[in-house]
């Protein structure tokens, strides 16, 4: 018998007629407006949008590799905003690709989606592959071990192109602990790093999701306009770079797979 834990809805939103909300034991996964796929209703998503659309001119299509799949609400809308990307998509959970595809909008051909795990798949990618690699990878409401490494770090930023972009999704709480030395373990391998959320995020007063992007550039990001962006969601956020981010990551400290020993 399945647990409570595991079990896997798509539920309807009582607000919005055309909203439906993967739910993963009873926890908001993902969420996705099966008319809309411009619509993003979580905020992180937004944020995670906004930096996607300074990676490249308005419509050009992207080379990407999502590493998460939930209900696909980041493939559908850049499919959408930027038709013409090629879109791999690695979900590690085949029930949640079987209820997706089953209950969900057909993905335009651009997408693929693949049934695997997230370092393998990006250990086998060639190098200087992507323009975007996105990773939202949760177990349990953590993100395992062996995604959260220099190690992995410095894998995905091989497959990136030099100007390439990585954005990750954290879930933490206060202190931000956890935040803390992924941005570190972020900082040992690219040459650009900065942290996007909401404001009471930032100062470590909620629980909730904080976007990290990275880039293999010294230099490399867009952080005037990436702040800007930030501020002009419904719900406004910040953004923590250079000697703001030193702050915000001191006594922190990377992590290697040596740290993490335990089984994937």
């Amino acid at each position: 018998m399945k647990r409570a834990a595991d079990r896997l809805e798509l539920v309807a939103d009582p607000v919005r007629r055309t909203g439906r909300m993967l739910l993963s034991g009873g926890v908001e996964q993902s969420y996705v407006d099966v008319e809309d796929p411009r619509h993003l209703h979580f905020e992180y998503v937004r944020r995670i949008a906004s930096a996607v659309d300074l990676a490249a001119p308005p419509g050009d299509p992207l080379n990407v590799l999502h590493l998460g799949g939930g209900a696909l609400t980041l493939p559908r809308w850049l499919a959408a905003t930027r038709p013409g990307s090629a879109q791999r998509v690695i979900e590690r959970d085949p029930a949640v690709v079987e209820l997706v595809a089953r209950e969900l909008p057909v993905l335009p051909p651009d997408v693929e989606v693949e049934v695997a795990d997230a370092r393998e798949a990006v250990a086998a990618s060639p190098p200087g592959r992507y323009d975007l690699v996105v990773a939202d990878i949760y177990r349990a409401a953590r993100m395992p071990r062996h995604v959260r490494t220099v190690e992995f770090a410095a894998e995905v930023a091989r497959t990136l192109r030099p100007d390439g972009l990585y954005l990750v999704n954290v879930t933490d709480l206060p202190p931000l602990v956890g935040t803390r030395v992924q941005v570190a373990t972020l900082r040992a391998v690219f040459g650009d790093v900065c942290v996007l959320g909401d404001r009471r995020m930032l100062r470590g007063r909620r629980y909730g999701n904080l976007v990290l992007a990275a880039t293999p550039r010294p230099g490399g990001l867009p952080v005037g306009r990436l702040a800007v962006a930030a501020l002009r969601d419904p719900v406004p956020g910040g953004l923590l770079h250079a000697a703001a981010l030193d702050g915000f990551v001191a006594g922190a400290r990377p992590v290697t797979d040596a740290d993490n020993p335990a089984p994937k």
